[in-house]
C-alpha cells in the first residue's frame, strides 16, 4: 500500500489552507493559482441546489467562478478536517476537506446575516514543477445555517 510522504501531506494541508486564506482575503490572483492550467471546479448553487451542478474547466473559467465569493461582504472559511491519499500515479493524491463556510450579508439594512454553509470538497492533486496544485475540486453542500450576527469589522 502506497502512502504519502510526510512532507506531501504537509504541503497538500498548506494548499488547503492557503484555499482558505486567499478566498477570505479576495486574492483571487492567489487563488486561482492554487489551481493547475487545466484545473476543474464543480459548484453547486446554493440554496437551490446544494449538490455539485456547475462545472468550470482551467483558471480563466475558474477565476470567474470564485469571483461570486464578492457578493459577500465577509467570508471566513474554517476547515474543519481533512484527510489525503496517494493517487493513482505518482505525484498525485487526492483529498476529502471537511470546511464551514461563513458568508456575511446583510439581508436587511442593520441586521447582519451569517449564512454558515457546511461543505465538503472532494479533491484531485497533482503535483508540479515541485508544487502541488488542485487538479479536481467537486464542492458539495451539506446543510447551511441562517444566523445573526451582532456585529462585523469592515
Amino acid at each position: 500500500m502506497r502512502v504519502l510522504d510526510p512532507r506531501d501531506r504537509i504541503a497538500l494541508a498548506d494548499l488547503v489552507a492557503r484555499y482558505a486564506l486567499y478566498a477570505d482575503h479576495v486574492k483571487y490572483t492567489a487563488l486561482v493559482g492554487l489551481f493547475a492550467d487545466d484545473a476543474v471546479l464543480v459548484l453547486p448553487d446554493p440554496p437551490e441546489q446544494l449538490e455539485p451542478v456547475h462545472s468550470f474547466r482551467g483558471r480563466d473559467e475558474i477565476a470567474k467562478a470564485l469571483r461570486s465569493l464578492e457578493r459577500f461582504p465577509r467570508t471566513s472559511h474554517e476547515i474543519v478536517g481533512q484527510v489525503f491519499d496517494p493517487g493513482r500515479e505518482n505525484a498525485t493524491a487526492t483529498g476529502h476537506v471537511t470546511c464551514v463556510a461563513h458568508h456575511l450579508n446583510e439581508d436587511e439594512p442593520g441586521k447582519p446575516t451569517d449564512f454558515a454553509w457546511h461543505v465538503r470538497f472532494s479533491d484531485a492533486y497533482r503535483r508540479e514543477g515541485g508544487f502541488w496544485r488542485i487538479e479536481r475540486r467537486t464542492v458539495q453542500i451539506d446543510f447551511i445555517e441562517k444566523r445573526p450576527v451582532w456585529c462585523w469589522r469592515d
